[in-house]
């Protein structure tokens, strides 16, 4: 019934489908900073392990903006609240012709009550630095995977 209105699921064939392959063939450049390390260890996850021995097909570089802002102010002059914002701008390399195939971004952001306690505050704002990179590499991996799965489609 699916394929009558032309959907197709876009893991077709599972883990030897044509987007799981793509995705395995991708070396993911190393990311600066701690929020790069945490996105570049989900990213490696989601994207599954290539072939031992053979060479990728693409590289994924990835650049991000990490920003913590202190907004809504108490009537001491404190900082009630915070926001937590991680933005990606990321690229798809063909190795093969070094042709960009892929130029997009990704973003998320998390609020964050700060308390009186300093280090309440500090391990939530840990917490929500590795729930985003979780949250920006399912989103990198997920616009990759549908760019590869136009490429394997024509």
């Amino acid at each position: 019934m699916l394929a009558g209105c032309g959907l197709q699921p876009m893991y077709a064939g599972g883990g030897s489908g044509a987007v799981a392959r793509g995705l395995s063939d991708i070396q993911v450049a190393a990311i600066e900073g701690r929020a790069g390390w945490l996105v570049r260890n989900a990213l490696v996850d989601q994207l599954g392990k290539g072939q031992a021995g053979t060479t990728p097909r693409y590289r994924l570089d990835v650049r991000l903006d990490d920003k913590l802002e202190g907004f809504a102010l108490l009537s001491d002059d404190t900082v009630g609240r915070e926001r937590r914002t991680l933005r990606a701008r990321y690229q798809l390399v063909d190795l093969n012709s070094d042709e960009i195939v892929l130029d997009a971004t990704a973003g998320s952001d998390a609020g964050i009550d700060v308390v009186s306690s300093d280090y309440a505050t500090i391990a939530a704002e840990q917490a929500a630095l590795e729930n985003l990179a979780k949250d920006v590499a399912n989103r990198i991996v997920t616009n990759v995977a549908l760019r590869l799965r136009g490429d394997t489609s024509q």
